[in-house]
């Protein structure tokens, strides 16, 4: 089986990348990472690269005088590796328009929050503010505007009475777990196209109850 070469940008501790190289190690999966860039020479997502057998680069943005001449940079050796689909997770770097446009409907994202609602940083802290029943992530294919994109998939989370941000994002962080490869995969298959801002799922199955926060006293709903 011919399978999608990933490359996957990282920044941090790469949690997600750690979720897309577990889903990759299982021989079914139609995609493999080829590839693990990171802008901070000590993210410690180029290590659980490392520990993976996965080839990484360190691609310091400090070295360059632009945004675009550190995006030319990453293109180069993604092209090197055969990369087919970028994958951000985690990566903190604003992309410049042309990196966007090389990567058209070839580059993902996720976020902790219920896109297009609580963009940028902090999303957590700000949905708790807004008083919203859910939180939640989206995987996201990438547009110059940050945060925004086809919608891909997305996981509601919801928010309890007692939720910090910190108990917020860390159940959230389970759901962006699942559903980052499951996006993937779903890309790997050839099941999503693009038309316009909205991504088709083919053979897409919806769930078939809904959410209430606080659950309903009476009548038939959805314990969480």
């Amino acid at each position: 089986m011919e399978k999608l070469k990933l490359a996957v940008l990282v920044s941090g501790r790469g949690s997600n990348l750690q979720a897309l190289i577990d889903a990759c190690s299982a021989p079914s999966f139609p995609a493999e990472i080829v590839l693990v860039i990171s802008n901070k020479p000590d993210a410690h997502g180029l290590t659980r690269a490392e520990d993976a057998g996965i080839p990484t680069l360190c691609i310091d943005h400090k070295n360059y005088e632009s945004r675009a001449e550190f995006d030319v940079q990453m293109t180069a050796a993604m092209t090197t590796f055969g990369t087919e689909l970028v994958c951000l997770a985690g990566f903190m770097r604003l992309l410049s328009d042309e990196f966007c446009a090389h990567w058209h409907d070839r580059m993902i994202n996720i976020h902790p929050s219920l896109l297009p609602s609580f963009k940028g940083l902090d999303v957590q802290q700000a949905a708790l503010d807004a008083g919203v029943r859910f939180s939640g992530c989206t995987v996201h294919y990438v547009r110059p505007e940050m945060d925004s994109g086809p919608i891909i998939i997305q996981a509601a989370v919801p928010i309890l009475a007692d939720d910090t941000a910190a108990s917020l994002a860390e159940r959230i962080l389970v759901e962006e777990h699942m559903i980052y490869p499951e996006a993937v995969r779903l890309i790997a298959d050839g099941r999503v196209t693009v038309t316009g801002d909205c991504a088709r799922i083919l053979d897409h199955t919806a769930p078939t109850h809904s959410l209430v926060n606080p659950a309903l006293k009476f009548g038939s709903i959805t314990k969480f």
